[in-house]
């Protein structure tokens, strides 16, 4: 089946049952929304002792002793250890291993430091030995009968902690004052994309704009936290339950760390309550549980809370960013530079390259002829960044499009006539960016004419220029956003492993080596074998998230299991159908284009009666199984989201009116999750553009002692009117045609929303509105100097 049967003439595929067309739902909802999903927590194992982690409330400074004594004479407390009553626990992570999963550099790309050398030297401890170095940071474990018990332990360990100045910023950090590893430079990788752009064309240009934009760093926040319990098996091995999205990663790094071999590790991916990106890594905390269990052959279990995760878990984004965009008197584009410095936190382990993303994307969805990005990985006194929903493509979005609505404003020329002038040209694809990517397909004009009409773009232009003449009237801005982003993953990882069984009584097993978080696979995989096979999907069973059940595979991550594990399972099942066929054709002893498979079923074209069932052809043959790798290219999903804003200078408050995204993801295998994919996105995006920050106090400690009173997310009573729309270009890169879709609303509308804040304002410098746009700062921007003309 080709990409072309595939894409109907909307572009979603639809399901049917005999004849009709039916509604699409989600074979997990039942059981998730009625309390019976088994969750790490719902996990009931005999003996299982409780993890409770001591943390360093202050950001950087030296340890000086931890005294674990008193916990251990706490009822029903099993042990407390520090680093040094654990000498020969690994450490959290060591160069190999966190090496494994970064993506190749493109060649366009000069790396000045490789990864390597950016982790070579600068260990990341399971539990801290000397030097404390992010608020959060493990100083000692405490494990009890349950968690009360190690909480009670917890709160007697006692510590010291002499401290160092705290750097929470990369520009804080990039010039070296304060080290955070002696004899180490801060700045632990160097890089850039595209190539350095001459004097002259900034001279020459008819307008030349700049701008300075400070990303914020972002809690991914999903609903469960991190997870993790270590079992040890009665033969030596350890079966590992977490809600994670790479179990094969996390089954290789953890036995690399305990120096074991991997099949004496097992992972299970049960229910998982949300991940956007921050459930890919072997944590510190997932070395200590896997050591200690192994180490007092007990089950252990760490369920971490939302007050630590808000301390403790991975952040997103954190960059400060210098754009520079040039255009000659008609608007044409004609040079983008871009200069980063990424905040990767206490330790380059895991997001060291993640800022490249943000480099090779920064052409956006121009034919803009020169582009140059550069890009400093700054260690800082935070917990680690990693990916975060988008991970790195929002960064460039954000500063390329408020970089183009500055323009526009300084041209005299509407912000959606800037941008239509400068696409790309659909028949320009496959198209090679100055930065160093290869667009697959696009035609980003349909998706901005989509949004313009849906959002009745001149209906509100006309409303914004009446309240500009009437002074009683509340400031009312449009704001526009367009964006290219990648799915699939890096060259190197945009494969997938997966079987497909038929059973004895008539059922189908498939496998791959995806993890759900909550995408629907337990819906849309079945689906797509059950529609390749020609079978009812209820006969079709989908099995992920073990390693003991599918021995090799990636995970979910980078909006790719569509793109790349749907097709290996649509793959895997195109070839049980061809060795159906083969087995039919020996059995009835005769050619093997004699017989066809239709529904489930093979037939020989030349005896009506030589009929069998696929449970038939396996009583009859044995068992039918077949197993393989199977690989995509990268893809690149595209859109253009538009809000709408009214703003109260008094107050300093926003107001989102109309919020319209249109996105791009090719073929959609079922349209109603990908609605919600969207639709959710967008309300992140819309939380990072308006709420979201992390603030620190002089230490360097987060200041969330509130909790989600001091870390606001966006809740049902934030939504606004909200509108997802979608356009179609398949990738020619997959045969399903389908491409990422996760990831649109984080990564297109938080530039939306600034710069429907700008328009309205009409401030002279819009870098005075740096996200999150709070009452404070929209406040304080509604009273600076406004463009020249404006009210």
């Amino acid at each position: 089946m080709t990409s072309r049967e595939w894409a109907e003439p909307d572009c979603r595929s639809k399901h049917k049952r005999g004849g009709a067309v039916v509604a699409w739902t989600r074979r997990e909802d039942e059981r998730l929304v009625t309390g019976k999903g088994r969750y790490v927590a719902d996990i009931e194992v005999p003996g299982c002792l409780d993890a409770v982690f001591v943390r360093s409330r202050i950001g950087h400074g030296t340890l000086r002793s931890v005294d674990c004594g008193p916990a251990r004479a706490v009822p029903g407390v099993v042990g407390a250890w520090a680093a040094t009553d654990l000498a020969e626990m690994p450490p959290c992570v060591h160069s190999a291993a966190a090496l494994q999963d970064l993506p190749p550099v493109p060649h366009t790309v000069l790396a000045k430091l490789s990864s390597d050398e950016a982790v070579a030297g600068r260990e990341w401890p399971a539990l801290v030995k000397e030097r404390v170095r992010y608020a959060g940071e493990a100083l000692a474990v405490v494990l009890g009968e349950d968690r009360y018990r190690a909480e009670d332990g917890a709160a007697e360990v006692t510590f010291e902690i002499d401290p160092l100045p705290a750097m929470v910023t990369p520009s804080a950090a990039a010039d070296d004052s304060l080290l955070l590893f002696d004899g180490l430079s801060n700045v632990a990788l160097q890089g850039e994309a595209g190539k350095p752009i001459e004097d002259a064309v900034w001279r020459e240009a008819a307008a030349v704009v700049e701008g300075r934009y400070r990303q914020s760093l972002l809690m991914p926040s999903p609903m469960e936290c991190r997870t993790i319990l270590a079992v040890p098996e009665g033969d030596d091995t350890l079966t590992v339950w977490s809600g994670h999205q790479m179990p094969h990663r996390l089954r290789r790094e953890l036995a690399a760390l305990l120096g074991w071999s991997l099949d004496r590790v097992r992972v299970v991916v049960p229910d998982t309550g949300g991940a956007f990106g921050s459930k890919s890594a072997s944590f510190p905390e997932f070395v200590v549980v896997a050591f200690l269990a192994s180490k007092l052959k007990r089950p252990v279990r760490w369920i971490e809370d939302r007050k630590e995760s808000m301390t403790a878990a991975a952040r997103g984004r954190g960059q400060d960013q210098h754009a520079r965009l040039a255009s000659d008197a008609d608007g044409r584009l004609l040079a983008y530079q871009l200069n980063i410095d990424a905040d990767v936190g206490a330790y380059p382990h895991l997001g060291v390259g993640l800022p490249m993303q943000t480099a090779w994307m920064a052409t956006g969805p121009y034919a803009t002829p020169e582009v140059h990005a550069t890009v400093r990985s700054v260690l800082t006194n935070t917990m680690v960044t990693y990916p975060y929903r988008g991970a790195g493509r929002p960064e460039a979005v954000i500063a390329l499009e408020r970089s183009m609505d500055t323009l526009a404003r300084k041209l005299g020329m509407d912000p959606a006539e800037l941008r239509r002038r400068n696409f790309i040209a659909p028949e320009s694809f496959p198209y090679d960016t100055p930065s160093g990517r290869t667009y697959d397909s696009g035609n980003y004009a349909a998706a901005l004419d989509l949004a313009l009409k849906t959002v009745d773009y001149d209906r509100w232009r006309a409303e914004q220029a009446r309240r500009r003449t009437d002074a009683t009237a509340k400031p009312l801005g449009i704001g526009l956003s367009c964006y290219v982003e990648r799915s699939g993953g890096e060259p190197g990882g945009l494969h997938e492993f997966g079987s497909i069984e038929a059973n004895p009584d008539g059922t189908i097993t498939a496998r791959c080596g995806a993890a759900s978080s909550g995408q629907g696979h337990e819906t849309v995989f079945p689906a797509l074998v059950a529609k390749t096979l020609g079978v009812d999907e209820e006969r079709v069973r989908l099995i992920e998230g073990d390693t003991g059940e599918q021995p090799e595979g990636l995970g979910s991550f980078a909006s790719r299991t569509a793109q790349v594990a749907g097709a290996l399972l649509q793959h895997v099942s195109h070839l049980l159908i061809g060795e159906a066929r083969k087995r039919a054709a020996g059995l009835w002893k005769v050619p093997l284009e004699q017989v066809e498979w239709s529904d489930g079923t093979v037939h020989d074209t030349q005896n009506g009666s030589a009929v069998m069932d696929l449970s038939e052809l396996v009583k009859a043959t044995g068992t039918l199984k077949v197993n393989d790798r199977f690989e995509t290219k990268t893809a690149f999903p595209f859109g253009a989201h538009v809000a709408v804003a009214e703003v109260d200078p008094e107050l300093g408050t926003v107001q989102l009116l109309q919020v319209v995204t249109v996105d791009d993801c090719g073929v959609q295998l079922n349209p109603t999750l990908v609605r919600g994919q969207a639709f959710g996105s967008c309300l992140q995006g819309i939380g990072q553009a308006l709420y979201e920050a992390i603030p620190y106090d002089d230490d360097g400690a987060p200041m969330l002692g509130n909790g989600l009173l001091d870390y606001l997310l966006p809740t049902f009573t934030e939504v606004p009117p909200i509108e997802v729309r979608d356009t179609c270009t398949p990738s020619p890169g997959s045969p399903l045609g389908a491409k990422g879709a996760g990831e649109s609303g984080c990564i297109g509308t938080p530039a939306a929303v600034v710069n429907a804040v700008i328009d309205a304002l009409q401030v002279a410098e819009p870098d005075l509105l740096q996200m999150p746009l709070t009452p404070d700062v929209v406040w304080r921007a509604a009273r600076a100097p406004k463009l020249e003309g404006a009210r």
